[in-house]
């Protein structure tokens, strides 16, 4: 039972990156199809069509397999490294303030939502 669910969980959740991708090409937006389909999904959560104990299985299941995920990339960008020569040290540069701003603004986020919280309770 618990690997149905886990495949339903996985489904809803596929089905939100392939609405996305056909909305992309059918209207012929700049913006990718797989971030159309998460915004549409926060916006399912955010008007609580959608709750997240429907998807949280399979949430789990695609993030604990996530580095896999990130195979294919690195082994591209090993098949290319004569497109990085040369820009190493920027690229190095680039990745780590990129880093550090990523880290700082969720980081304010998390307390900004959690003193929001705070006020409401």
């Amino acid at each position: 039972m618990e690997v149905i669910r886990v495949l339903l969980h996985v489904g809803i959740l596929y089905l939100f990156y392939y609405f996305g991708m056909w909305l992309q090409q059918w209207l012929n937006l700049p913006l990718p199809g797989s971030i159309i389909g998460m915004l549409m999904l926060f916006l399912f959560f955010y008007t609580r069509v959608l709750r997240p104990d429907w998807v949280e299985r399979g949430s789990q299941l695609l993030i604990s397999h996530m580095p896999l995920l990130f195979l294919p990339a690195t082994v591209g960008v090993i098949s290319y490294l004569n497109l990085f020569a040369g820009v190493g040290l920027w690229l190095l540069v680039i990745s780590l303030v990129s880093t550090i701003l990523v880290m700082a603004l969720s980081g304010w986020t998390v307390q900004l939502l959690t003193h929001r919280r705070a006020r409401h309770e």
